[in-house]
């Protein structure tokens, strides 16, 4: 019988438990997807211990997840794509993608192309699309000089890529033991923590012309004193001071969200664009995956693999 993570109350990790639950065929222009790989995110945990109910209610039971790379295993009347035996990329807003199976309207699905890994497909959706949302909110132009505040988290490492790739010169926030990767991938990496805005003053004397804040923690602040004007600072991490100053706090919902993951996956598939992983767990080991994440001081995400895709 086919599982899937759910929780019936807020709580901690402690009240996520897998249950059993068949299947359901797609109806017209569904797909269901046997799912490989399934990535978690950390508003997924606000919505399971209650902060996000004001905005994100639960519904109990409630699923989790919104990132899946999967085979399609059954299509619906009137779906012209994709076929059975397909592998493809899938983002939900249903709150079902940690789970054995998904079924989801076929327009919620893209072609996952050979070259790009199962958790690596797995990671691009709500991480890939929010970054999106911050380099378009500040407006990233060539010759721009942009902080990403949090730049080793699992937004923060795309969007300080996007931002080279967009032809500035980033300024990356992290812990040292990240800066060998940022550096690798054309950024400027600096240690957070007290002193930030001077130390970014001496690597950067000209200014900083855009901020995007992945992190929170005081760092829309910093972007203030650092003097970027206020329409090209973006937080998604600290709402509290885009009231306080007026600053942007653009999210995944400003984009389209099939048109920027094809866009991301592409540069995947170029090599332009890495998605470090830096842990797997079974799916029956959710509970300690998102104990994981909790924690903090990774580099890129932390995936479920639900099952082997010869498997499938």
């Amino acid at each position: 019988m086919p599982q899937a993570v759910r929780f019936s109350k807020y709580g901690g990790t402690e009240v996520l438990e897998l249950v059993e639950m068949d299947a359901r065929p797609p109806g017209r222009r569904e797909v269901q997807v046997s799912v490989v790989s399934a990535a978690i995110n950390p508003g997924e945990i606000a919505i399971r211990d209650g902060r996000a109910r004001e905005v994100f209610p639960a519904h109990f039971p409630e699923g989790q997840g919104s990132d899946f790379a999967g085979i399609v295993t059954a299509v619906g009347e009137g779906v012209d794509f994709p076929h059975v035996g397909e592998e493809v990329i899938g983002f939900s807003d249903g709150r079902n993608a940690q789970a054995g199976y998904v079924t989801i309207d076929a327009s919620r699905v893209i072609p996952k192309p050979h070259g790009v890994g199962w958790n690596e497909a797995a990671s691009l959706f709500v991480a890939g699309t929010t970054a999106r949302a911050c380099i378009a909110a500040v407006d990233v132009r060539p010759g721009d000089t942009v902080v990403v505040a949090g730049a080793a988290g699992g937004v923060g490492v795309i969007a300080t890529q996007l931002a080279v790739l967009a032809g500035a010169a980033v300024v990356a926030t992290a812990s040292e033991e990240n800066h060998a990767f940022l550096r690798s991938v054309g950024a400027i990496p600096v240690a957070y923590g007290k002193g930030l805005a001077d130390r970014i003053r001496k690597m950067v004397p000209d200014g900083v012309d855009a901020f995007i804040d992945a992190h929170g923690e005081g760092n829309v602040q910093v972007a203030v004193e650092l003097g970027v004007p206020r329409d090209r600072i973006n937080t998604i991490a600290d709402f509290a001071a885009k009231k306080k100053y007026g600053v942007k706090a653009a999210g995944m919902s400003t984009v389209q969200p099939r048109e920027a993951l094809t866009e991301l996956v592409r540069l995947v598939a170029n090599g332009e664009l890495k998605i470090p992983v830096y842990a797997t767990y079974p799916l029956d080991r959710v509970r300690a995956a998102y104990e994981r994440l909790a924690a903090g001081h990774g580099l890129g995400k932390i995936v479920l693999e639900v099952r082997p895709a010869d498997s499938v």
